[in-house]
């Protein structure tokens, strides 16, 4: 049997720290997992692997410390990729979303291809649902590769210094831009947006880290086993919400006993059933990347969009529209009819909201509004409260009300929450 014992965390899990540690595990929770839900990776259950390796003790405090300090700069390997938020599916596939593998990508505004497809936003939306497969590799901050493989089509990021490349293997388009930062002072600075450096939790310790920053008097964090993950020895970390109304019901993180490196983290809904994200591993290697992975070419007859130009066109166009609408006599700051995002309660309970004024959702009052209704009935359900009346939308972990008056209330939490949270900002 492991030579493990359970250990609890609760409050302060960060011994004795310094303030500035203390302060930086108190990150509010449901940012980490709307964060989460956003990206929506995750990872097939089955990657544990069988049998629990016997390890030395350690404490739930000398474990969260060891991921701290982990700094593997270089590693290669595969990601396996499974969500199920429990999306509603609209009509025309819309949710499924497609990969990009023999459509000719996205057009723009004049029906050319402008590179769309091979936008690294774009490919996020597409990891909102199903299995899906990464290959990932980093030499340092300087060299990152990450390819996701679908049955169709490949797509690939590669950042090499200052080199940035976007490739769609579906519709044979890639964008070419600068990191940013390249070029000043003879140095690159910081990893270019949209790479495998800045798409936020795409691995294991992205998502380990943020949830474990969070950790504060809300959570419960144990020690809870040992597993075979990747082929490598782990410990398991289990962190629990103490808060009843917390649509989570766990996280489990399977940390590398060598290295401190999250190799696979599961989030399991209160309500039960599959993981809902669950990101891991099947193989991993902490070797020295081979140099050509991050060397990239443009096949022959791929459409190369300069994303540098597209870049600073879309900026000038954003720019003007801004000025042309403050221009108009007519024009309304939005930020009046929006009273900007708050945030009520804290931990894993928190809730943000964005007061409205004047209509939300269509009533029914004309034939247009009433259809639109019903067709939002079928994805949301009617509720009431002190507050009024509104519909609430919901997948397994976020809830969101959105109430007649347009006022938004959303979190990782249970539906009566949003309600009483409604009434109370009456």
């Amino acid at each position: 049997m492991p030579r493990y014992e359970p250990t609890e965390v609760t409050g302060e899990a960060d011994g004795g720290q310094s303030p500035r540690r203390r302060k930086a595990v108190r990150y509010a929770v449901p940012v980490a997992v709307a964060g989460v839900a956003a990206a929506t990776i995750g990872l097939v259950p089955a990657f544990a692997g069988s049998g629990s390796p016997d390890l030395p003790k350690i404490s739930a405090q000398d474990l969260i410390a060891k991921v701290a300090k982990s700094d593997v700069q270089q590693l290669s390997g595969t990601v396996r990729v499974s969500t199920d938020l429990g999306l509603p599916s609209l009509p025309g596939g819309v949710a499924a979303g497609g990969f990009g593998g023999g459509q000719g990508g996205e057009k723009g505004e004049h029906g050319q291809d402008d590179g769309a497809s091979a936008s690294p936003r774009s490919k996020l939306m597409e990891l909102a649902s199903g299995a899906h497969t990464l290959r990932v590799a980093a030499d340092g901050p300087e060299k990152q590769r990450v390819s996701i493989v679908d049955k169709a089509a490949e797509y690939s990021l590669v950042h090499n210094g200052n080199e940035v490349w976007a490739y769609d293997s579906g519709s044979n388009t890639a964008v070419h831009s600068t990191a940013p930062d390249a070029g000043r002072h003879g140095t690159h600075k910081r990893a270019p947006e949209g790479l495998p450096g800045d798409l936020k939790n795409a691995t294991p310790q992205d998502l380990a880290k943020k949830v474990l920053q969070a950790a504060g008097d809300t959570t419960s964090v144990t020690v809870d086993g040992t597993a075979r993950v990747a082929g490598r020895d782990a410990y398991q970390l289990l962190i629990k919400p103490k808060q009843a109304a917390s649509t989570v019901g766990s996280i489990r993180v399977a940390v590398d006993a060598a290295n401190g490196v999250p190799l696979k983290f599961t989030l399991t809904p209160k309500s039960g059933g599959a993981a809902a994200i669950d990101v891991g591993y099947t193989n991993v290697d902490f070797a020295k990347p081979a140099a050509d992975l991050f060397s990239f070419t443009p096949p022959k007859g791929a459409k190369v969009v300069d994303g540098d130009k597209q870049r600073a066109t879309a900026q000038r166009e954003h720019g003007k529209k801004f000025k042309d609408f403050g221009a108009r006599k007519d024009a309304k700051d939005p930020r009046k009819d929006f009273g900007g995002l708050n945030v009520l309660g804290k931990g894993w309970t928190s809730i943000a909201t964005i007061k409205g004024a004047g209509a939300g959702l269509p009533s029914g009052k004309d034939q247009a509004a009433g259809d639109a209704g019903k067709f939002l009935d079928s994805l949301g359900e009617k509720v009431s409260g002190s507050f009024g009346s509104g519909r609430m939308f919901s997948t397994r972990l976020v809830n969101a009300l959105i109430t007649d008056n347009g006022t938004v209330y959303v979190g990782a939490v249970d539906k009566q929450a949003l309600i009483h949270a409604a009434d109370a900002a009456k």
